[in-house]
């Protein structure tokens, strides 16, 4: 069994012609370099702001093209062979399944888990896997639920549950004192989060995958997201389910064997978890410093240093997880990754580290980096220092903005068989592109936010349960923005123009946007 029967790092019509990675690399550069020339072209004055801001639309581009190249190299990708496992097969290894928890309601957890057992026991793969709930959980009341739900497990053989009176490490430290206890028992563990599920049909295939691929050290698994409450979470599910697919497709082809690891839902051999299992402390005090929070990009970067493949299997069948179900969940979510990802920036430049491993760490850094980078060119233009005129620039931005999309539609169009199917198709992506379209500027305020308060030295902490000490009510400070670059733009040049529209006039309505998001679906 190759890798390209795990994902497939060879695509149809670019057999013969040129790699996957060629092909992503070449397209990133040549859309973000239409995006720049676009804009130079649009600018009437070369004065100091339009001088400064050049680097910013650059690196914005790059930000965008690349996943841009990156849907359009999944659909150009040939969908690899399925290969069913053989109903004779066994594993030749024991698999340890290991769920973390810290603090999050285990009834849901302990259900979930008890029906696992069941399964893994009916698919014949029982005997070869292990279940084991590890815990952080530190509050008192939450520790005496917590063992309530899954003591009763533990006595039935369902699994073994252990609680770490000092959490030591948060996540990887939870892991890494499993794996010194266990691990020579196991030639795999696989990682799920609270929030996580797997099938037991799942987990058989990437158990059958890993044994099958000596090289692999780590095979992480497509997601999909758990059915949502509110209206933002069957957004959520929703872009999901349209976007994911082929946008995986791509991911898996122009990273090959120096794929990414999400942090759950992926199996791993435990001989190559030894080369990450001990992770670096930062140096001097958070939020740069001290524990890595985004630990799983730094585990995929040092098992692929050791000389283990890194491969992703983008189907989601079978893999799930929950996703925030409110904005201001989302964006605490997304605080707490803006601190990790820009805690890479001091290991970006490590010795050995492959270089697809370096451009994974420099895209999760960019990917927050971005939102001030583009909240200072529009501040630019808003303020007149940017004087730009005509559509093409902006058109071009959109263009690659929504090129993901398209490729996703084709794919998903080309994929059902009914006009009925197709129209349902239709109307969930233009659905998840007018969403997507409204919360985007939202989600650029609080991402420069995040980079700046993390400049600023302030650690948001990890699952603390501090509560907040002043509530600002969802919308506020990004229809601040708002009105502060209408106000901006009227003091200045007038008026608010075509650039800004797409920007200003989400950010204005963000408090109407969040209570409808927010709202039960």
């Amino acid at each position: 069994m190759s890798l390209t029967e795990i994902h497939s790092t060879t695509s149809g019509p670019l057999t013969g012609r040129i790699t996957p990675l060629a092909f992503y690399a070449g397209a990133t550069v040549l859309m973000a370099s239409a995006i720049v020339l676009g804009f130079a072209a649009g600018v009437s004055e070369w004065s100091f702001g339009a001088v400064l801001a050049l680097p910013l639309i650059t690196l914005t581009a790059l930000w965008i093209s690349g996943g841009a190249a990156t849907g359009l190299l999944g659909l150009l990708t040939a969908s690899p062979r399925a290969i069913p496992v053989p109903e004779a097969w066994t594993p030749s290894e024991r698999t340890a399944i290991l769920v973390t928890v810290c603090g999050e309601n285990p009834v849901p957890i302990a259900t979930h888990l008890r029906a696992l057992r069941r399964s893994l026991d009916t698919s014949g793969t029982g005997d070869a896997t292990q279940i084991f709930v590890l815990s952080d959980t530190s509050r008192d009341d939450q520790i005496a639920t917590e063992e309530a739900a899954f003591a009763p497990l533990q006595q039935a053989g369902v699994l073994r549950y252990r609680r770490r009176a000092i959490n030591t490490g948060r996540k990887p430290g939870n892991i890494g004192d499993w794996f010194q206890t266990h691990s020579d028992a196991f030639g795999y563990m696989m990682v799920l989060d609270a929030d996580s599920q797997m099938s037991a049909h799942r987990i058989r295939r990437m158990i059958w995958q890993i044994e099958r691929q000596p090289r692999v050290g780590l095979l992480q698994a497509g997601i999909a997201l758990i059915p949502g409450t509110t209206r933002f979470g069957r957004h959520q599910r929703v872009a999901s389910r349209v976007l994911s697919r082929n946008f995986g497709r791509g991911f898996a082809a122009w990273t090959g064997e120096s794929g990414n690891y999400w942090g759950h839902n992926a199996i791993m051999r435990t001989a190559a978890f030894r080369d990450a299992v001990l992770l670096p402390t930062l140096s001097g005090a958070a939020p740069f410093g001290g524990d890595i929070l985004s630990h799983d990009f730094i585990e995929a970067a040092w098992m692929r240093r050791a000389g283990w493949a890194i491969a992703l299997d983008p189907d989601p069948v079978g893999s799930a997880e929950s996703a925030p179900q409110t904005l201001g969940e989302f964006h605490r979510r997304d605080r707490r990754w803006c601190q990790g990802n820009l805690q890479h920036l001091r290991l970006l430049f490590t010795p050995g580290l492959c270089p697809i491993s370096r451009v994974h760490l420099a895209a999760g850094i960019l990917s927050y980096l971005a939102a001030p980078l583009w909240l200072m060119l529009v501040g630019l233009i808003a303020s007149g220092l940017v004087p730009v005129s005509g559509v093409v620039p902006l058109l071009l931005v959109a263009f690659v903005l929504i090129l993901p999309k398209l490729c996703a539609m084709i794919d998903w169009l080309g994929r059902t068989r009914t006009l009925r199917r197709r129209m349902v198709a239709m109307r969930a992506l233009v659905g998840e592109l007018i969403v997507s379209s409204l919360i985007a500027p939202l989600v650029m305020v609080r991402h420069a936010g995040a980079v700046v308060s993390v400049c600023l030295g302030r650690d948001c902490g990890w699952k603390s349960g501090r509560a907040r000490r002043f509530y600002v009510p969802d919308g506020l400070p990004e229809m601040a923005v708002g009105g502060t670059l209408i106000l901006l733009a009227w003091a200045t040049t007038g008026s608010v123009t075509l650039w800004l529209a797409p920007v200003v006039m989400p950010l204005c309505a963000a408090p109407v946007i969040a209570r409808v998001l927010n709202a039960s679906a």
